[in-house]
């Protein structure tokens, strides 16, 4: 199985690495090329990025993009602007996302939890853009962004919560299983876990 994706950063693209190797280890992670480094540029680009990944033999394809806000009316139409590029002919296959404010927050939704991860006070991560504090508690720089750390984190990331404290994840994980569980899904065996019942990781 090859899961095709295009994101905007490097934070991204390790969140979506610790998915797949927790929720489909064995399918191969394919990037598109996206020439651009806004949500707004890439969902310009969505149908050629579609259509980039097909060629190379992708079975699935995701979008993961930051809303740059908090307000979930405005996260929204974001949600639909970004749906509205995908074509008629890859609906079926592609996910997409748009994380409010930014993808770090998905990660510190749970701050008691982040907190004991990176020895830094829960109070740090409990603001409306925990980018910064996040990027600083991982020692992410310019030249190093940590992505191999990151991605660990997330595997071992207590999802359920992410679910229970995100709206935005909770809807892309139901995409992601709803797809696992359709035809296609089937089809690619790849048998994605009930983050709902699982419990939380002891690491």
């Amino acid at each position: 199985m090859r899961i095709g994706y295009c994101v905007e950063g490097a934070t991204d693209r390790a969140v979506l690495s610790g998915l797949q190797k927790r929720w489909c280890p064995q399918a191969e992670l394919v990037e598109g090329r996206f020439r651009g480094t806004t949500g707004l540029r890439l969902r310009a680009e969505i149908a050629h990025i579609c259509e980039e990944l097909d060629s190379k033999g992708c079975d699935v394809i995701v979008f993961l993009t930051d809303a740059n806000t908090s307000f979930l009316s405005d996260v929204a139409d974001v949600e639909k602007l970004q749906r509205r590029h995908i074509p008629e002919a890859f609906l079926s296959r592609v996910l997409s996302a748009v994380a409010v404010r930014n993808i770090e927050s998905w990660i510190c939704c749970d701050r008691g939890w982040i907190a004991a991860k990176t020895g830094r006070p829960a109070s740090e991560f409990g603001v409306d853009d925990p980018k910064a504090a996040f990027e600083s508690a991982m020692n992410v720089t310019s030249s190093d962004r940590q992505e191999a750390a990151i991605a660990d984190l997330v595997y071992n990331a207590p999802l359920r919560q992410w679910i229970t404290r995100s709206r935005i994840f909770e809807r892309f994980y139901e995409e992601v299983r709803g797809l696992s569980q359709s035809a296609l899904g089937k089809s690619l065996k790849c048998s994605m876990p009930n983050e709902r019942e699982n419990p939380p990781r002891v690491i």
